[in-house]
């Protein structure tokens, strides 16, 4: 017993030392591991108007497809693009919702956040930014449950597909 305390101990009175070393060095950026290409089709957008939080928008998700090196699949329609403008109109909040099933048929349901912003930049700059965070929620017993423990981040393409748009995910490792 007396031994476990001491041991115990001991490695409480060493972190403060790893932490100073820590900072000492600089930050390494996470590495990013390609997860899927999204080509998501939609339907024409329909408006709820101006809301005390902005003008809601909302995009219906008719389907699509999806491909990477450990998964494919066609997106379910259903689904939809609930975004939200600020008065002035160069910010918007994002949230899609929707799900997508596997070629193996197994269901995966997304919810997709992002900020869309179009104004000047820390420097007076006019600048675009188009970023997205999804979320995986896959069965726990399926090939796929990976999905749902990691942060994963989305970059639109610029080249939207016929009627969509295309999405290509990453996973930060």
């Amino acid at each position: 017993m007396k031994r476990t305390v001491f041991m115990l101990l001991l490695c409480v009175a060493s972190v403060p030392t790893l932490w100073a070393q820590e900072e000492q060095m600089p930050p390494v950026a996470p590495e990013l591991e390609f997860v899927a290409q999204l080509n998501v089709t939609i339907s024409g957008a329909y408006g709820v108007g101006e809301t005390p939080h902005g003008r809601r928008t909302i995009i219906p998700i008719t389907g699509g497809t999806f491909e990477g090196p450990m998964l494919k699949g066609t997106v379910l329609s259903g689904g939809a693009d609930y975004q939200l403008a600020n008065h002035d109109g160069n910010r918007t909040e994002l949230e899609a919702i929707y799900s997508i099933r596997t070629d193996d048929g197994v269901s995966i349901h997304v919810r997709n956040r992002g900020i869309i912003y179009n104004g000047p930049d820390a420097n007076g700059n006019p600048s675009f930014y188009f970023k997205t965070a999804p979320q995986f929620e896959a069965p726990a017993d399926s090939r796929y449950a990976w999905l749902n423990n990691a942060i994963y981040v989305c970059q639109p393409a610029m080249k939207s597909i016929s009627g969509g748009i295309t999405l290509n995910v990453w996973r930060v490792k």
